[in-house]
């Protein structure tokens, strides 16, 4: 046996129907206050500053980058099978 029920109501009307309590109040403060946090975030992160601050910590870790590889490709061009170290 199979029975079925369509209930016709609003989200609001449910939310009442089980005694669930409304949070759109704190949802609408909650949103409004991190609405603000970004907008006062964005306005600090302009492009100038962002550069400032990435670029010279992504410049000394490329440059450190090249010196391992150039140091370890030295190493390997001169200890050939042929050669001697002395």
């Amino acid at each position: 046996m199979k029975i079925n029920f369509d209930i016709d109501c609003t989200p609001e009307e449910a939310r009442a129907f089980l005694g669930l309590p409304d949070v759109k109040p704190m949802q609408e403060t909650m949103m409004a206050e991190v609405e603000e946090r970004m907008r006062t975030n964005l306005a600090a992160m302009d492009p100038e500053s962002l550069f400032k601050t990435w670029l010279p910590a992504s410049l000394q870790g490329f440059e450190q980058l090249q010196q391992m590889f150039f140091s370890q490709m030295g190493k390997a061009a001169g200890s050939g099978p042929g050669e001697e170290k002395g």
